[in-house]
């Protein structure tokens, strides 16, 4: 636990995926909540179809969902998510001519119910 789920507009060609999500494992591994760089785990979906609002204009996002085991306060989890997002924001040269939104958000997975097993 806990895992990171970004998805990312087709548009956004320059983004460098697999630093992207090794990037932000390790602002996940510093924040000092979690025991074992091996419990996180990310992975990245690319949307080829996409609409953001109306306009005709190019626009693109890359929205992080990270789900985490029920428990912490609401304040680890502002500064999770402020962490990750100041991490999104600092990737790089975004597209001159595309507007691009970043968003995190943070799901509680019910700690009760969550199972899991490791292999090897």
């Amino acid at each position: 636990m806990p895992h990171l789920h970004l998805e990312y507009t087709a548009n956004l060609t320059d983004l460098a995926v697999d630093k992207t999500l090794l990037r932000l494992n390790n602002v996940l591994m510093a924040s000092g909540q979690f025991g074992s760089e091996l419990d996180i785990k990310s992975r990245a979906v690319k949307l080829e179809s996409f609409q953001v609002g109306t306009s005709l204009n190019p626009r693109g996002f890359i929205a992080v969902k990270l789900s985490l085991l029920s428990g912490r306060s609401p304040q680890v989890k502002q500064q999770l998510s402020q962490s990750l997002l100041a991490a999104l924001q600092d990737l790089g040269d975004w597209p001159a001519a595309l507007q691009v939104q970043l968003s995190v958000q943070l799901v509680d997975m019910d700690r009760d119910s969550y199972s899991k097993a490791a292999i090897g």
